[in-house]
């Protein structure tokens, strides 16, 4: 019995469901029942949009140090996507969901081939000329994407309430985050680490670095798409603004807020800092100011991010005393201390 135990738990845990990540979304998945002010409500909805394009662009950003400038692009790929085929072909947002993110990933797939040869800012500039590729394509495409008129999208539940689109990006968040550590915490996550590293001792270990590259950068796009599938329904009306790329940016400040390579860094920078710069509204338009001071901030005081910073506090706590020594006994393997 204590072996099965164990192999629960190894399985649960290589999908991040540590005991604190699994009471962290118990408790998201009762926040509607607890917040009942509709414009709090929606303030969470487009946190957790944005702590999935977190989760995602660490994928790439803080595994195999590759920065997607294009990546509001993707999203923004995915929103006109399921979009369109709701809006042209008449179809459930709900197959848009599942169409999005396969098409972003297949762009994905194509830019990251020519893209993911080269290296260091050669390869970011080049998706962020993709990204402004794919904007003025949604720009000027009038006839499909409406340009910068926008395009109306119907919405993804008559209910005016923000309830059930809590619950469905909610449901988004906990899907991207049993991808990212299921990769993150298997063998390939120690790939694209090496990779991120010291790519030379990598390919000298036998490991294809392209394409371990193209795999992780796929990967990340699919995220992007199946969070632009969701912006779109939730928002109403898409203009080619939402490629812009400051997105880029707010998304990679969340990630780098939280800690490159951590993957819950990022998920709860955003869960925190966008809603807050939302409410304060004489903030929302110094955000990227903000952004700018709190990265310098954190590159200084502590290069880990915010997730390094709460892990090396909680060494220090009876809590994280608590943790270590469950996982000990939980786990066939101990916990590092």
């Amino acid at each position: 019995m204590p072996e099965q135990n164990s192999k629960v738990w190894r399985t649960l845990q290589q999908y991040g469901f540590t005991p604190i990540a699994i009471v962290a979304f118990v408790l998201m998945f009762l926040v509607p029942f607890v917040v009942h002010d509709e414009f709090l409500l929606r303030l969470l909805i487009v946190g957790l949009i944005y702590a999935c394009l977190a989760m995602g662009f660490d994928f790439t950003a803080g595994f195999i140090n590759i920065v997607n400038f294009g990546y509001a692009a993707f999203m923004g790929l995915g929103a006109y996507t399921s979009a369109i085929l709701a809006v042209k072909f008449g179809l459930s947002p709900f197959i848009g969901f599942l169409v999005a993110p396969l098409v972003t990933a297949v762009a994905g797939l194509l830019t990251g081939l020519l893209t993911l040869r080269l290296r260091g800012i050669f390869a970011a500039v080049f998706t962020w000329f993709v990204g402004l590729a794919l904007m003025s394509v949604c720009a000027n495409w009038v006839s499909l994407t409406k340009g910068h008129n926008g395009l109306s999208v119907p919405y993804l539940f008559s209910d005016p309430s923000n309830k059930p689109y809590y619950f469905v990006i909610a449901l988004l968040c906990l899907i991207t985050w049993v991808i990212m550590n299921r990769f993150a915490r298997g063998h390939a996550g120690l790939t694209y680490k090496a990779i991120g590293d010291d790519m030379n001792a990598a390919m000298a270990a036998g490991i294809n670095p392209t394409k371990v590259k193209v795999i992780n950068f796929t990967v990340s796009c699919f995220i992007a798409g199946l969070a632009g599938a969701f912006y779109a329904h939730f928002v109403g009306v898409l203009t080619p603004k939402v490629m812009h790329t400051s997105n880029t940016i707010e998304v990679m400040a969340m990630a780098y807020l939280g800690g490159r390579g951590s993957i819950w860094g990022g998920f709860l920078a955003a869960i925190v800092f966008i809603p807050l710069l939302e409410y304060l509204k004489f903030l929302a338009e110094y955000r990227l100011i903000i952004y700018g001071i709190l990265l310098v901030a954190v590159m200084i005081f502590y290069p880990d991010g915010f997730s390094g910073f709460v892990t090396n506090k909680l060494k220090k706590t009876k809590f994280g005393i608590f943790c270590r020594n469950l996982l000990q006994k939980l786990s066939p393997v101990k916990a590092k201390s």
